[in-house]
């Protein structure tokens, strides 16, 4: 069995172990910075916010699912949660400061328990702004408990993105488990019954695809063309747009890319498709990421490499704009992984 990366860091005692591999493993032929040095060619370094008008928020890494592919190493046995106490420093940073989305991830993000009082409050203090939620979809047909979850996400006017790595249940179920794809047709069922997906009803119902392998997504468009029409028939669903993201290369990815023999050449897969458009809208550039302690990160992949923000106050509670909007970006050779071909973001390609 393939030990985990959680294993092999707490044998190592490194919490740097990824970061090593990124950098120690870079491709024969390319510099050890070689993200920094394409920024460079590119006039871009060092790389630097935009402005901030996303707050992505990861409440907890806890979920129902345990993916192959999962960033987050999400899965049933983590415990780390985001506590109602750093909620409400999230709360009222969201009072302070003009959001236009606020992005709730986990894990799971429903199964923290405050999740809906969370939901309810940031509507609150703000009718307009744009929440999303990160839905597995299988979370909704898990428990009972859960099934009202459309409607709660219709009543607070929620928009819905929902992970689909395949229109097929042989695909979907080899990356995200047994039984999921089925599940996931349940859940988008519902969603669409509740009017998720239905033209003039408001109700933003997204999906993600990302690759089951070592290679990049195909094109955006023509997924969304083709995922649209084999959930179409013979499952008359609907939905609004289809986001397609790179695999990253942390975490579970990682474990596979190294276990697989596939490491270097997916790297050098990456490298040699950077765009430097796609480098120009990188998500780090308007978002500032929220961990389910409150630490503050330029994104979720660095959440997850804990790469913090390069400002004083690295925490909700100590939130101070100008600085965060005039930071220096922490970058590595997993953020070729954003800048390769069309770009990948949590909202799909970004060129």
């Amino acid at each position: 069995m393939i030990k985990s990366l959680k294993a092999r860091k707490s044998e190592l005692a490194d919490v740097g172990y990824e970061l090593k591999i990124l950098s120690e493993k870079t491709p024969t032929g390319f510099e050890a910075d070689a993200f920094a040095s394409k920024l460079r060619a590119s006039n871009l370094y060092p790389l630097k916010p935009t402005h901030i008008d996303t707050l992505q928020i990861n409440v907890g890494k806890m979920c129902n699912q345990t993916c192959k592919h999962c960033h987050v190493d999400a899965g049933p046995d983590r415990k780390e949660i985001m506590t109602q106490e750093t909620m409400q420093h999230c709360l009222d940073v969201i009072k302070n400061h003009s959001f236009a989305t606020i992005d709730l991830t986990g894990g799971a993000p429903e199964m923290n328990p405050n999740f809906r009082w969370f939901v309810e409050e940031i509507r609150k203090i703000d009718k307009r702004v744009n929440i999303i939620v990160r839905c597995n979809l299988t979370i909704i047909v898990a428990n009972p408990s859960y099934n009202d979850l459309p409607d709660f996400f219709r009543n607070n006017n929620i928009e819905v993105t929902s992970s689909l790595p395949y229109f097929t249940a042989m695909r979907t179920d080899s990356q995200r488990g047994e039984g999921v794809f089925e599940k996931s047709i349940r859940a988008l069922k519902m969603l669409n019954e509740v009017g998720y997906g239905r033209e003039g009803s408001g109700l933003i119902l997204n999906l993600v695809y990302n690759p089951s392998g070592a290679f990049l997504p195909g094109s955006q468009e023509s997924l969304q063309q083709e995922f649209k029409k084999k959930l179409k028939e013979p499952y008359h669903i609907v939905f609004n747009q289809l986001f397609t993201i790179t695999n990253l290369p942390i975490s579970r990815f990682l474990d596979y890319l190294l276990a697989s023999g596939n490491f270097e050449g997916y790297m050098e897969k990456l490298i040699t498709s950077y765009n430097p458009v796609a480098a120009e809208g990188v998500m780090c550039r308007n978002t500032i990421s929220v961990g389910w302690d409150g630490a503050l990160y330029d994104c979720d992949f660095n959440q997850m490499l804990e790469l913090k923000v390069e400002t004083p106050g690295q925490h909700i509670s100590k939130w101070n704009t100008e600085p965060l909007t005039h930071r220096e970006i922490q970058v590595n050779q997993h953020c070729f992984g954003c800048t390769a071909g069309a770009g990948s973001s949590c909202g799909g390609a970004t060129a």
